[in-house]
């Protein structure tokens, strides 16, 4: 309670960040549940589930993310490899239940490797919820291609007519990365103006290597300066 508290209290000096300012209306609205899950797997031996042959993992909207192995993301978009990932990754969870009360009845997750596909220049609003799959937990996810205002948080269920209402929209910090509390949520605000594709996971990386992670696909806007630049020809290979 006390970090939350000091984490509430961190005022922004100003609502200009990233090439942008803080969006006031907001384009596209999700709603992010980060958690654990399960996965069959035959060689597992977890021997405090009555069904030995499961493994953990962890998810974003009971999405666990898989690292492609022919060809990195950037790479697929940019030269239009198909096979590599799928644009399809869902705004609200899947599965959706009392996300901070009972525990779900679904413990499974879809694997599989989803990018979520943004307009340049759209303002964007996540609301990050922890969920008590297992146990409740607190968990710092860090976006990669652009800072964001950390416009609220608070513990219990997100409320999208109450706790919207008490966002903070005069001073809220900038970050690149938020905790969510154990618990809890916390709700950021962007404008997607750095073309690309860009990788967001939580900072835990065990969390990260079990699948609580995505990517968001920056389409190009006009000109020069919102277009995704080729790459150098001394680029190193992976």
């Amino acid at each position: 309670m006390f970090a939350a508290g000091f984490t509430k209290s961190l005022k922004g000096l100003s609502t200009h960040t990233s090439g942008f300012d803080l969006p006031l209306n907001v384009d596209k609205e999700m709603l992010f549940t980060i958690g654990y899950a399960l996965e069959i797997c035959p060689t597992s031996n977890l021997t405090t589930s009555p069904n030995p042959h499961l493994r953990m993992r962890t998810s974003i909207n009971n999405v666990s993310f898989v690292e492609p192995s022919s060809a990195s993301l950037m790479e697929a978009y940019y030269y239009n490899i198909s096979g590599v990932y799928e644009d399809d990754f869902p705004s609200d969870p899947i599965y959706p239940y009392n996300y901070t009360g009972a525990a779900p009845s679904n413990f499974f997750s879809v694997v599989g490797t989803k990018v979520k596909v943004i307009e340049f220049g759209e303002s964007v609003q996540i609301v990050f919820q922890d969920t008590s799959t297992f146990f409740l937990e607190g968990h710092p996810i860090h976006l990669h291609g652009t800072n964001f205002f950390v416009v609220g948080d608070g513990f219990g269920t997100f409320d999208p007519v109450k706790d919207t209402a008490n966002f903070n929209l005069v001073d809220p910090p900038s970050r690149n990365t938020v905790a969510v509390p154990s618990g809890g949520w916390s709700a950021i605000r962007f404008r997607a103006v750095n073309p690309g594709m860009w990788f967001m996971h939580c900072h835990f990386d065990i969390h990260t290597s079990w699948g609580m992670a995505m990517a968001f696909l920056v389409k190009d806007g006009h000109g020069v300066n919102e277009t995704l630049p080729a790459p150098p020809s001394d680029l190193p290979k992976c």
